[in-house]
């Protein structure tokens, strides 16, 4: 008997399923979220499994949000516990008042429960064998058992979840009805004996609207393929490697001649990340659209090719899906911490353009972008995802595209332009925005040629290790990285109701969290204005902004506070005046965490210091 009363709410609690990574399970708690979409009601899921391939913990977790909230938030309400190595991790994690499901058919002694919490014990693995004879049946189907008890416990309307079955298994007759079967084994086993349904359910809406249900590594590809990417060099890493494989299912789909069927695009899988990316570099040299996808230890690797892409000045774009470092760290887990090494890649004197989309839809946006922003600025171009936006599910605005869009392919001198007469030095800056012209291989067969290397050379691309050379260079590539300010997606900024002293600057995976700690500040009594930063480098509207208050809070999921250092670095900010407020234990940041610990030190700012009496 449960001391505490049990949680009761409508479309807004959070389910987690405690698994073992290669049991299976990972259909069917994917086939609970879709389904609780098909009742209109947003989900925002979250897959943490572990970087082997079999037998160590995975969770699934499901956050039910009829108001919208697609950050994560922390706490669980229900705790479907199918793994005994997880389990007092499992059941400590359980909001009082919550719910722990687990597979009653063996008694468990009581001292594994809490007395705040109200347990639903079924006896899946009961239920499973006295249906099922093969071992693998046994496994599959159990996932599928416990969905279905899911169904009566949470009001779910079965014949929804029947029709995403019928989805899943279209044209697999045997394999639609086995699985409806267990699913209505579950649901009827509960339906008999349990009292439904609980006190969280799921009731029928209209919230989920025109928004789509996708992963930001594929909405990352897809904009490849719109932003005019014929060529992908990769070698496989988690959690990029998706990327890659989206974007072959993409170009398969729509990278055919409809008349010959010949496929115009490469896609390449290099011996390593170094091959990977001399292929892209070289692709783009010779006038071909061309990416990688990869993660930290990637980028560590690359970094002498990159360096070639910013010194020799070649296009090139890389989508870096972060994960949690140093050195191999923690390949599942999701991180901001390559935002320094990404800035500053390479040795000597160099900085990148990094775009940080907050969810799919901007990831195929700025996806698409970071091709024309390559060719524009004639340089390494940087997607900054990460795993939470990159493997998980979002739901998002729809995909768009102007049909009518041309891509920007920068100044390049055509064999015309060299026969009228047109002075082209490859380093030359004719126009003061530090970008020079170049010609494509073999546009003229006696203008425009250059030697393109990696050493120092002069506006004309004569090697020459003259310091007033090499400075005059250095300095040009400086006039092209500010010119790119104006280039990359600007800052969005919000006020808050009231005016303030304070704000909080925050970008890519911490957006939705962030958005949703701003009420459960408010709620606190306090209110704080908002930058989201979308590109580096940054708009001078980050430095006015950060000028306009007293404090400004910088949230981001790394140790180093690495965006801070990066606008202090670039700006000349007193760092005083940027609070850091870092997450960086591998698993999303929740909105509870953010206005936990803004408001701390927000009540600590009013608290009026005790003066010493004069006498």
């Amino acid at each position: 008997m449960s001391v505490q009363s049990p949680i009761s709410s409508v479309n807004d609690f959070v389910v987690r399923f405690a698994n073992v990574n290669g049991s299976g399970s990972a259909s069917a708690n994917e086939l609970f979220a879709r389904a609780i979409l098909r009742h209109g009601v947003p989900v925002s899921p979250r897959n943490i499994f572990p970087s082997n391939i079999q037998g160590l913990p995975t969770w699934y977790e499901v956050r039910v949000t009829e108001a919208g909230h697609l950050g994560a938030r922390g706490g669980v309400d229900m705790m479907v516990a199918m793994n005994p190595q997880t389990w007092d991790k499992d059941v400590a994690s359980i909001e009082p008042g919550g719910y722990l499901f687990y597979d009653s058919t063996k008694p468990m002694p009581t001292s594994k429960f809490r007395e705040d919490i109200t347990v639903i014990g079924v006896p899946l693995t009961a239920i499973t064998n006295s249906t099922y004879t093969d071992p693998r049946q046994r496994q599959l189907f159990k996932n599928i058992i416990y969905l279905g008890a899911l169904c009566a416990l949470l009001d779910l309307d079965p014949k929804l979840v029947e029709q995403l079955i019928g989805e899943q298994y279209k044209g697999k007759e045997k394999l639609l009805s086995s699985n409806v079967h267990a699913l209505h084994l579950g649901r009827d086993w509960a339906l008999q004996n349990l009292k439904c349904p609980l006190g969280l359910r799921v009731k029928k809406a209209d919230k989920v609207g025109d928004r789509i249900f996708l992963e930001g590594n594929s909405a990352a590809a897809l904009g490849a393929v719109y932003g005019g990417a014929t060529v992908c060099a990769w070698y496989p890493i988690t959690p990029s490697s998706s990327v890659a494989e989206a974007f072959t299912s993409h170009c398969k789909k729509y990278r055919h001649d409809p008349e010959t069927g010949k496929a115009k695009y490469a896609i390449v899988q290099g011996e390593d990340e170094l091959a990977s990316i001399g292929i892209v570099i070289g692709a783009s040299w010779n006038g071909a659209r061309a990416f990688t996808a990869t993660s930290g230890p990637g980028i560590s690797l690359m970094t002498e090719f990159i360096g070639l892409s910013y010194f020799a000045e070649i296009p090139a774009v890389i989508m870096n899906i972060q994960r949690a470092g140093p050195s191999t760290g923690m390949p599942t887990r999701t991180q901001q911490c390559d935002v320094i090494a990404c800035a500053y890649a390479s040795h000597g004197d160099t900085k990148h353009v990094l775009l940080f989309p907050e969810d799919p839809a901007e990831a195929f946006e700025f996806a698409a972008a970071a091709f024309d922003l390559a060719e524009r600025l004639q340089t390494t171009i940087f997607l900054m995802l990460d795993l939470d936006i990159g493997m998980n599910h979002r739901l998002c605005r729809p995909l768009k595209w102007d049909d009518a869009r041309q891509y920007d392919r920068g100044k390049v001198m055509t064999a015309e332009m060299l026969d009228e007469g047109r002075d082209f030095g490859r380093y030359l800056d004719v126009d003061g925005d530090g970008i020079p012209y170049r010609t494509y291989p073999g546009t003229h067969p006696t203008k425009g040629s250059y030697f393109t290397r990696g050493t120092s050379r002069d506006r004309y691309a004569r090697y020459s290790e003259e310091g007033a050379v090499y400075a005059d260079n250095m300095q040009r590539l400086v006039r092209k990285f500010e010119t790119a300010q104006d280039m990359v997606p600007r800052p969005l900024q919000a006020n808050a109701a009231k005016p303030t002293k304070y704000g909080v600057i925050y970008f890519g995976s911490t957006s939705p969290a962030m958005d949703e700690a701003i009420g459960l500040l408010e709620a606190r009594g306090h209110h704080l204005d908002r930058l989201r930063i979308r590109a580096f480098p940054f708009h001078s509207s980050v430095a006015s902004f950060i000028a306009d208050h007293d404090f400004v809070y910088v949230v981001e999921q790394n140790r180093d506070a690495q965006l801070r250092q990066l606008i202090v670095n670039e700006n000349g900010i007193d760092p005083v005046r940027l609070v850091p407020i870092l997450h960086y234990d591998g698993t999303p940041i929740t909105a509870r965490f953010i206005a936990n610990a803004i408001g701390d030190h927000q009540d600590h700012l009013k608290v009026t210091p005790l003066r010493k009496a004069v006498s």
